[in-house]
């Protein structure tokens, strides 16, 4: 496969970053070398390197923060006691002023408005006079350039600004930056002001990818059969596709309290794809596959990071070698005090997601008269084990997926056999087939269990918790018990460098 080729381009976006150590340092210096920036895009193919620049620097954080790891023990789904020796129980305590956290908050914050800046400079440079870029090219380059600063500012407003409310939405968030070597210090802008200018990137680059061939094509997770023909505009799951913008003004509107909205967009999203089947459920023989299990559903994902370094990232997340300071799920695979069984719920022992999870029994020292001690169970997570070379799925880290869709017309709608279908649809796919009956009091409680059984080990689950500025949510650290969740706790203060650079 050579996929990997154009996601990783040899990348000579360096060129146009800086070192930098906060937003409002960026904006203060000159490009180090605008004779290499201009060189860079005298040809198509420089646009085309700094685009897959981009993609390729996602990885540095989503890959490991912000989809899996910290991200989802702040979400508090693994066993990390906030009490306890766990390398990540700073995130699961929620300990913002700790040096930890702080590290983590502030390479965070700095890599990602380096990458935001890399594509204003892109933006700006698709629409100069004379620009070497084709015009094939062009709305996909722009299109997507701009629907990933959207999304990176979307994703820093999710973190670090307010839960979202008519009372909140003239807090000061975050600076939204869209002009290209600014040398003045971005403002603040509210938290409103950064949703209105997420939505107005999206709404073009809606436009720009209107003929994206995903939509006729489908998402072409293969080279093509065409002699000499590029692979550029293929492998869309992998690219900010015009589905993907769909899916992200879908999450927008959600957060904004704007369901009429979101309903329509997801709807509309979802009789496109479901007629054309762009993003098939995942079939009962990948999923349950022997050699290569895709615990990923990947047909179902809608646009995903391709990291050559997720086994890595496994390991040091997941791996049983890491024995108690991996993420792992409290108790075995069933009984009272297993969180697994709690967590997908009774008469789930068909469910693909639980095929996700594998117990160790770890066999305890002989105590001092020779008898040996109790053995501890624990319970590993598998979603990104390494799976055979061969499978297209080998690098995939989704980060949005169509049943999140379904949930999202679950929550917006007002009836309740439509809100009862999407549910069914999700669970049917799953390999269940008993559905509990939906009413007006139980299906925040039904749509919440499913959502956070799809995107286990994908970053998202923390967000839709605050987004309905949930206070009680499952445990991580007991198979039955609930965390208590402060409102507070869903505000993580903006890091100090960039703080201290606005002082």
């Amino acid at each position: 496969m050579k996929i990997k080729k154009y996601l990783t381009r040899f990348m000579l976006v360096c060129c146009m970053g800086i070192a930098t150590s906060s937003c409002a340092e960026w904006l203060k210096v000159d490009m180090e070398d605008g004779i290499m920036e201009d060189a860079l895009y005298q040809e198509n193919e420089g646009f085309l390197t700094v685009l897959n620049g981009a993609y390729s620097s996602l990885n540095e954080v989503y890959g490991s923060t912000w989809s899996m790891g910290p991200l989802d023990v702040m979400a508090q789904y693994y066993n990390v006691p906030a009490n306890g020796t766990h390398p990540y129980k700073v995130y699961a305590s929620y300990s913002y002023t700790d040096a930890t956290f702080e590290s983590t908050s502030g390479s965070l914050w700095t890599r990602l408005y380096q990458i935001i800046a890399n594509l204003n400079v892109l933006i700006d440079h698709c629409d100069r006079e004379g620009s070497a870029i084709s015009p094939r090219y062009y709305p996909f380059v722009k299109g997507e350039a701009l629907a990933m600063r959207a999304m990176l500012h979307f994703d820093l407003l999710r973190f670090y600004g307010p839960i979202y409310s008519s009372q909140t939405e003239s807090t000061p968030a975050i600076p939204y930056l869209d002009i290209p070597n600014n040398k003045d210090m971005v403002a603040i802008s509210s938290a409103k002001e950064v949703c209105e200018k997420v939505l107005k990137d999206l709404k073009e680059a809606e436009k720009l990818l209107n003929e994206d061939p995903v939509r006729e094509e489908g998402t072409m997770a293969s080279d093509s059969e065409i002699p000499n023909e590029s692979n550029d505009l293929r492998y869309r799951q992998y690219r900010l596709n015009y589905y993907a913008v769909q899916g992200l003004l879908t999450r927008l509107y959600m957060w904004m309290g704007n369901k009429t909205e979101a309903y329509n967009c997801a709807t509309t999203l979802l009789k496109e794809v479901t007629e054309k089947e762009t993003f098939p459920w995942v079939t009962k023989s990948a999923a349950t596959s022997v050699s290569a299990p895709d615990r990923l559903f990947s047909t179902e994902v809608m646009f995903a990071l391709y990291n050559t370094s997720r086994d890595n990232l496994y390991d040091a997340l997941y791996g049983q070698s890491l024995e108690g300071n991996a993420l792992t799920f409290v108790g075995g695979l069933s009984g009272e005090n297993s969180k697994l069984e709690s967590f997908y719920g009774k008469n789930s022992s068909s469910d693909y997601r639980r095929k996700m999870w594998e117990e160790v029994v770890i066999t305890g020292d002989d105590d001092d008269e020779g008898a040996a001690t109790e053995s501890t169970g624990i319970t590993y997570f598998l979603k990104y084990e390494k799976v055979s070379t061969d499978s297209h799925f080998r690098y995939m880290i989704p980060l949005m997926r169509i049943s999140e869709i379904y949930l999202a017309v679950a929550e917006c709608s007002n009836d309740l056999e439509e809100v009862a279908d999407c549910l069914h649809q999700i669970r049917w796919n799953r390999n269940l087939t008993q559905d509990e009956d939906v009413t007006e009091e139980n299906k925040m409680r039904l749509i919440t269990e499913e959502f956070a059984r799809e995107v286990i080990g994908e970053g998202q689950l923390f967000y839709f918790y605050k987004r309905n500025a949930m206070t009680e949510f499952p445990s991580g650290t007991e198979a039955n018990g609930t965390y208590k969740m402060l409102p507070s706790s869903y505000v993580v203060p903006l890091p100090k460098v960039e703080t201290d650079n606005r002082q």
